[in-house]
């Protein structure tokens, strides 16, 4: 049985940070909606979040306007992520629509995916964007183990086909950021692909780009602490999720 836990009571400290915001607004006469999505992407037993549903119905609603997204998540259920990629691309397919999405501060995991759906992907300045594994906690036997781990190396293909409609580096590059869990900077998003544009202004000097790397080395330190709490957690199985 898979239970609906991707986002567990002990992460949250670090969820505070991204409070929940899931918003819409259209504007028929510039033919433009804007979605602001903060915080844990997927559904969710313990509080808020914005669902691949959520996001349907705001894009139904936007008939076939251009799409302004303000993204700015620490990831959450993998499928979800998944589906909303999926879903702003039908949309852009189907209206010749443009969606460009903002980075206002992270976009990690699952969000992740979802920031690969923009024709335009702008950082901001000390956005960062994260990818890493899918993970799954399974208890069972060994063939248990095994069944869960095929099945996670091909949600992992299919993530990384996301990314590789961005990325000007090679596939077995970028697995290997997937497989090491790799922190982007707005620059290095660029300069990878994933990004069209930053909004760094110019003149950034060496204290900014420590400070920025502190950043950086800060959330994934919280990160680690969360997956440690979590593998003491006395649960039979999760879902499919990012972080």
């Amino acid at each position: 049985m898979r239970f609906m836990q991707f986002k567990n009571e002990q992460y949250k400290d670090q969820l505070k940070k991204i409070p929940h915001n899931f918003a819409v607004s259209h504007d028929d006469e510039k033919q433009e909606s804007t979605l602001t999505i903060y915080g844990v992407i997927g559904d969710s037993w313990w509080s808020e979040s914005t669902s691949a549903s959520d996001v349907d119905r705001a894009i139904t609603q936007a008939g076939s306007n251009d799409l302004v997204i303000h993204l700015n998540s620490p990831g959450g259920d993998a499928f979800d992520g998944i589906a909303i990629y999926n879903r702003l691309k039908n949309h852009k397919a189907k209206h010749g629509a443009k969606i460009t999405i903002h980075n206002d501060g992270w976009a990690c995991s699952a969000a992740s995916v979802i920031a690969m759906a923009a024709d335009e992907l702008i950082m901001g300045t000390g956005s960062m964007l994260m990818i890493h594994e899918a993970s799954n906690i399974v208890w069972g036997t060994k063939s248990n183990m095994r069944k869960e781990a095929d099945l996670l190396e091909k949600l992992e293909d299919g993530i990384i086909d996301a990314y590789m409609t961005k990325a000007n580096i090679t596939r077995d590059e970028v697995r290997n950021m997937v497989d090491n869990e790799t922190w982007f900077s707005a620059s290095e998003a660029l300069e990878v692909g994933f990004a069209t544009s930053t909004k760094i202004e110019e003149g950034n000097n060496d204290e900014e780009i420590t400070q920025l790397r502190a950043s950086m080395q800060a959330m994934k330190n919280e990160l680690d602490q969360y997956k440690q709490q979590q593998s003491q957690v006395p649960v039979n199985k999760k879902p499919w999720r990012f972080f």
